[in-house]
């Protein structure tokens, strides 16, 4: 991506490097096959609070107050960059539909920390947080996108705040809460459809912030556009459940395929409209 001398947000919480005063999440230790469930069932999740609080892990959760980033780190450094973009992008949406857009809080952490929808682990990957209206993510996570999920990139980085962000939009937008209260009336195989509904719009969401940051910033580059889909390809719940059991169960997706992700992104990236983003009343996914 290219964001010559870039702003970089002020809504950003340096929660890493923990020095003592924190607290135990759990007693035991976080293994592979716990890393995997919970990645298959949380993967980008808006409601989290369910194995947020389940306990596990032996991590320590900061209490220390938000630090400014290091001028050297430039991980950092970069998804304040994309956070901003992100926020110029959106206010000018929200304002050409006759709206302000608020603003969310991105929070960097290290092993776990504290959120109003219980205690986030570096386990369960990026995640957002309606009830504070803040977006987690341990950046660990990115290697483990680039190694284990094979998608790396800057681009791939940007997608998944991108996509984080998304769900902000919803909340925002009243959609969370609705899909959250159907949720509740319905069988478990309804809900998780509608869950995957809220996903891929998300999904598209994060398309729809690309085509606007492009065509007024000129941000993406060669190969760009090929590291997001690759990262929303790589975290398909049909290729998560396939790598840690074998197989998929299609009933029990919460996120959407690898296909439909890639399908919704490219919608959002490709139209720039808020409209082709209406993944609730279409039937083809």
């Amino acid at each position: 991506m290219r964001f010559d001398n870039g702003r970089q947000s002020s809504n950003v919480e340096d929660r890493r490097g923990s020095r003592g005063g924190g607290m135990r999440v759990g007693r035991g230790k976080i293994g592979i096959g716990t890393i995997v469930l919970a990645l298959v069932a949380m993967y980008f999740g808006v409601d989290p609070s369910v194995v947020l609080n389940s306990g596990g892990g032996g991590s320590m959760v900061s209490n220390e107050p938000a630090r400014e980033i290091p001028a050297d780190d430039s991980q950092a450094q970069f998804i304040s960059m994309v956070l901003a973009d992100t926020e110029d992008t959106w206010s000018a949406i929200f304002e050409q539909g006759g709206s302000r857009y608020r603003e969310p809080t991105l929070v960097l952490f290290s092993g776990a920390t504290r959120t109003a929808c219980g205690v986030g682990q570096a386990a369960m990957g990026p995640f957002y947080c309606p009830a504070d209206q803040k977006v987690y993510i341990d950046l660990s996570f990115y290697d483990e996108l680039r190694t284990r999920f094979r998608a790396p990139g800057d681009f791939a980085q940007a997608y998944v705040i991108a996509h984080e962000v998304g769900h902000h939009v919803q909340n925002l937008l009243g959609i969370s809460d609705k899909v959250q209260s159907a949720r509740q009336r319905m069988s478990e195989a309804d809900a998780n459809q509608l869950s995957v509904r809220l996903e891929l719009q998300a999904d598209c969401f994060s398309g729809v912030w690309a085509h606007h940051a492009d065509r007024a910033r000129q941000v993406l580059e060669a190969g760009d556009v090929e590291e997001a889909l690759t990262a929303a390809a790589a975290i398909g719940d049909d290729r998560l459940q396939k790598q840690s059991q074998g197989y998929a169960v299609p009933d029990s997706f919460t996120h959407g395929s690898s296909a439909q992700r890639v399908r919704w992104f490219k919608t959002g990236l490709q139209s720039g409209s808020l409209k082709s983003c209406d993944t609730f009343n279409t039937r083809n996914l």
